[in-house]
């Protein structure tokens, strides 16, 4: 269960007395709440410019979107995590049950790429930021080549080898 508040604006950081009682109350139930202001979640979408988002939500003492925060307190009660392909045309974002083996998680892009799998070429997302992607990812030793039995992390960009 997921309880969503919906506060005044001015309450939107730090929730206000009655987001107060639903977060007690869903602790005891064994849920998860979370603060948003539908107000604020509206001007925001009007906002095209990143960085005049991250400027506004400071302003307001918020570091995210409500709606980052109901997606990651979504994905951690279904437990699943988010592993990423990436290569010269896209980069995508797939889901997965946390405690999914490589095989699994790419038999989410393709069934054909689970029953053919032969290994994972892994690079931590942090890795991959740090080193300004694949390719000074893999000239600073931090791609992995993973087997049948890794289990994939939150954040993997996964590269797989497959036969068909």
């Amino acid at each position: 269960m997921l309880y969503v508040c919906n506060v005044e604006e001015q309450a939107a950081a730090s929730g206000n007395a009655w987001s107060t009682k639903v977060e007690e109350r869903a602790k005891a139930e064994g849920a998860a709440s979370v603060v948003i202001s539908a107000a604020i979640e509206a001007e925001i979408a009007q906002i095209a410019a990143p960085e005049e988002k991250r400027e506004f939500l400071a302003a307001i003492g918020l570091t995210e979107p409500g709606l980052a925060r109901v997606i990651r307190a979504g994905y951690k009660l279904l437990d699943l995590i988010t592993f990423f392909t990436a290569g010269p045309k896209e980069a995508k974002a797939w889901t997965v049950r946390r405690g999914a083996k490589a095989p699994e998680a790419a038999g989410v892009i393709h069934t054909d790429f689970e029953r053919g799998f032969i290994r994972a070429e892994t690079i931590a997302y942090a890795d991959f930021v740090a080193c300004g992607g694949e390719q000074g990812a893999k000239e600073a030793g931090k791609m992995r080549s993973e087997g049948k039995d890794y289990v994939v992390q939150d954040g993997d960009v996964m590269h797989f080898r497959f036969n068909v």
